[in-house]
């Protein structure tokens, strides 16, 4: 794999999976986040994703995956490096990123629609796809985390109430 930084140390590359239970309590509109309670969902906590507390690196990969079969949206995963003050909510409109959370704020992801060949849901962004894939990041000084909102493109019809969703970032760490 083609290292991103000019930088002489070493590489190593990480996988970070992180699986909520979606909350689903109804049909899901254009831009709503996914999380996994209406009343006090929490951010997509990518722990370790550095190798040490104010790490670097680059996310190469990212991958999400849902056990429900038949979904095919489009989705985005916004990136912050503390956690971040928008909407947490599930199935509530996405705020974010907003002002308040500006220093903090890595970039999205964005994941071309999910496919369902008979199996589970799935989408992948690479550097070979959409996506704004590599993504630079750096964790707060104090932490080695990633947190994310993840959020809808395209309504969502068909969800199941507890449906799992996976979200997998690889990152080459610095």
């Amino acid at each position: 794999m083609a290292k991103f930084s000019s930088s002489p140390s070493i590489v190593t590359q990480k996988t970070v999976s992180v699986t909520k239970a979606i909350a689903a309590a109804g049909n899901y509109d254009i831009e709503d986040v996914l999380s996994e309670s209406t009343t006090h969902g929490t951010a997509w906590e990518f722990s370790a994703i550095a190798r040490k507390n104010g790490g670097k690196g680059y996310i190469i990969k990212a991958q999400v995956i849902c056990k429900t079969t038949a979904q095919t949206p489009r989705l985005t995963l916004y990136l912050f490096k503390a956690v971040p003050t928008s909407n947490l909510k599930d199935n509530i409109a996405n705020t974010g990123p907003i002002n308040a959370d500006r220093a903090n704020y890595v970039g999205p992801i964005d994941f071309p629609g999910m496919q369902d060949l008979g199996g589970v849901s799935d989408t992948i962004a690479t550097p070979n796809t959409y996506g704004n894939l590599p993504i630079e990041f750096e964790c707060a000084a104090n932490s080695n985390k990633l947190y994310g909102i993840l959020v809808t493109r395209d309504a969502i019809t068909g969800e199941v109430a507890e449906d799992e969703y996976t979200i997998l970032l690889t990152a080459e760490q610095y």
